[in-house]
């Protein structure tokens, strides 16, 4: 683990510097990185984020990525999927397979990871208003491939707080997507240990126009509400909280967002020892960073490869433990299997070529880098503040006033590019006049024929009456405070669709209306 490393020079590289009394890595409150060694252990899990039109098209992108050395899936579903409408409905229409693959049921999910062993890789599912349902299928094909429960290790998003402020996938009331949340919290400390049951995320909210300060006070916010939550059900922070972990957004300022994930790791440990925790593991904040979408320009494309190396090497500085890197062609379309390849080798060069990953936390000791994580800090913790005292975040979003502080962050921003304040290489200056037209890549409206036929056979094929027995099963249970995951796994082993378990709580809990 703590073999010698050497620069191109000659010069010996030790795994760290600065004094020995000052804050070490692997040490409260992790300032400096939640591991000892970091990527001189062990180097972050790179991911590529797909997912597109059928789930067969989707493996066979899997399969190519995990040959061109990926080293943990990432799942992107389309928006039926996402907000529990099966692909047949009419909600659904031009939308099947667009932004992410359509899973109608446990069919699709067992064609989508056909040929890879899940308890060989670990994945992350974007999901949230249905993410009970999604891990239920997971689970169910892990268990039909003879794996140890025990054992199986990823991530479900699960983070429906920010889904109310910055994307809109929800389907329920607040307080009954908080309830599915600590349930997924439960079930899974016992079945499923090693599964991160939520990714707390500041990605979309900073995706949705907020500041990176912003987007750390509203992300630890919500992850606290998330956590109380946990202690009202009786769980054991020390328990739960090991299982946590965050997913952040990395833009174009590198040096802030450096100090946006130094602060983030000490905020939330003193967060943590403050609700309780006294488990080390409980109070590491782990996190998983994917490049700005909102950054990429379709004008002059492949300048989004410069922007995608800086963001990702600021995470990598910053101590990210996984990362996503967009392709460059991502403004306009799905990315093209050589833009995927582009974006992986990205990160596969910062890992083999630059020599960050040689020592830990090397900017550590910055007049720069040390004030700014400290100025981080202070600002999110005045915002983190103002939302306890309206009652944490859940009243602070039902109130409307998150989201009324990104939308002025977003629009601010716009003004700013607009009146040329804030530079956009090849959008607001630097403009080149002899662009060529970059390859394409969509998903044509056939897809949804395809799902609605099989979903079709699959209606045809199973037993509806096991099928209406569960459904029933799970109105009865959500009724009551007992544990929803059991029976939803129940549903999803008969054969019922996404739509038609979403529908079943929906007849109990009912719809959010902002």
């Amino acid at each position: 683990m703590n073999q010698e490393k050497k620069n191109s020079s000659g010069i010996v590289i030790n795994h760290l510097y600065g004094p020995k009394e000052s804050e070490q890595p692997g040490e409260f409150p992790y300032t400096r990185g939640i591991r000892k060694d970091m990527y001189r252990g062990k180097l972050w899990t790179m991911r590529q984020y797909a997912g597109f039109s059928t789930a067969e098209e989707s493996n066979a992108r899997y399969l190519y990525l995990l040959n061109q050395g990926t080293t943990g899936l990432s799942v992107a579903f389309d928006l039926p999927t996402q907000i529990g409408f099966d692909s047949d409905h009419p909600m659904s229409e031009g939308e099947v397979g667009k932004v992410g693959v359509a899973i109608d049921s446990l069919r699709d999910m067992e064609t989508l990871f056909q040929g890879i062993s899940l308890k060989d890789v670990t994945t992350s599912m974007t999901i949230n208003a249905t993410a009970a349902t999604l891990l239920a299928m997971y689970v169910a094909i892990a268990k039909k491939q003879g794996a140890d429960l025990q054992t199986l290790s990823g991530t479900i998003q699960n983070d429906i707080l920010k889904e109310y402020t910055a994307r809109g996938t929800y389907i329920y009331p607040v307080r009954s997507s908080m309830r599915l949340i600590t349930d997924v919290f439960e079930w899974c400390s016992i079945e499923l240990p090693k599964w991160n049951t939520i990714s707390i995320s500041g990605y979309h909210i900073r995706e949705a126009g907020s500041t990176a300060v912003q987007e750390l006070a509203f992300t630890l916010s919500n992850g606290k509400a998330y956590v109380e939550a946990a202690q009202k059900r009786g769980l054991d922070i020390n328990i739960f909280g090991r299982r946590l972990s965050f997913f952040f957004n990395a833009h174009n300022d590198f040096f802030e967002e450096i100090a946006k994930f130094r602060a983030a790791r000490r905020m939330w440990a003193n967060m943590m020892k403050n609700m309780g925790a006294t488990h080390p593991e409980a109070m590491m904040l782990r996190f998983h960073t994917q490049t700005g979408g909102s950054t990429l320009t379709a004008q002059q494309a492949e300048n989004n490869i410069a922007r995608v190396t800086i963001q990702a090497l600021s995470a990598v500085m910053g101590g990210t433990q996984s990362l996503h890197t967009n392709g460059y062609d991502e403004a306009f379309n799905l990315p093209t299997e050589k833009a995927a390849r582009i974006a992986l080798r990205t990160q596969q060069i910062i890992a083999n070529e630059s020599g960050v990953s040689h020592t830990v936390d090397p900017l550590a000791g910055s007049y720069f880098v040390e004030e700014l994580t400290n100025s981080m800090e202070i600002e999110a913790t005045k915002i983190i503040d103002r939302i306890t005292q309206m009652g944490g975040s859940v009243s602070a979003v039902e109130s409307g006033w998150i989201q009324e502080q990104i939308a002025k962050s977003s629009y601010e921003t716009q003004c700013n590019i607009e009146n040329e304040s804030q530079i956009i290489v090849g959008l607001n200056a630097f403009l080149a006049s002899d662009e060529k037209e970059t390859p394409s890549f969509s998903v044509n409206d056939t897809i949804r024929i395809q799902q609605i036929q099989k979903i079709e056979r699959l209606k045809a094929e199973r037993n509806n009456q096991n099928v209406s027995n569960s459904l029933r099963k799970l109105s009865e249970v959500a009724l009551t405070e007992t544990n929803v995951m059991p029976t939803i796994l129940e549903c999803v082993e008969n054969m019922a669709t996404l739509g038609e378990i979403a529908n079943a709580l929906k007849n109990v809990f009912g719809e959010y209306h902002p």
